[in-house]
């Protein structure tokens, strides 16, 4: 039998904290964005069109880091409903321009207030600067160099 000392704190560990994180924000924008019949990865690739309108579908999983067959389906399921339509790229034939409808363009107001209202459910107990601390430590964690300095030693 193992001792207390030897047993992994799951319940404590970064990996397992940050797993049930995710779990409870995706669970809260679903809540808030579902009268408009999108799940949390649709709302992200319209908010990257909300940016930026016209990006391929290359440049959208790159943006998103979300590979490309999955790209594909969330721009397909994003089309049927009438949110975005795909153009021909006027330099690549092979390619395609995701472009907002009007009706995509029309819902960022509304869904944005949905993201806020979401972030500030699940950053209660949290103040600005807190908030502000947790969002530079996600970029840490997420891989972005540009968010820190590498030691010169």
């Amino acid at each position: 039998m193992r001792g207390i000392i030897d047993m992994y704190d799951i319940e404590n560990s970064i990996g397992f904290l940050l797993s049930k994180g995710y779990q409870r924000s995706w669970a809260l924008l679903r809540e808030e964005i579902d009268q408009f019949d999108l799940t949390p990865p649709q709302f992200g690739l319209l908010a990257f069109l909300w940016q930026e309108d016209g990006l391929t579908q290359t440049e959208l999983s790159e943006k998103g880091q979300i590979d490309r067959t999955t790209i594909g389906g969330l721009i397909d399921r994003l089309e049927k409903t009438g949110l975005v339509e795909r153009r021909q790229h006027p330099q690549d034939r092979r390619a395609y321009k995701i472009h907002l409808t009007k009706r995509g363009r029309d819902l960022e107001g509304p869904l944005c207030e949905c993201a806020r209202r979401t972030l500030a459910r699940f950053t209660k107990g949290l103040n600005e600067q807190e908030v502000n601390e947790l969002r530079r430590m996600l970029l840490i964690l997420r891989g972005e160099r540009s968010v820190y300095d590498f030691p010169t030693c």
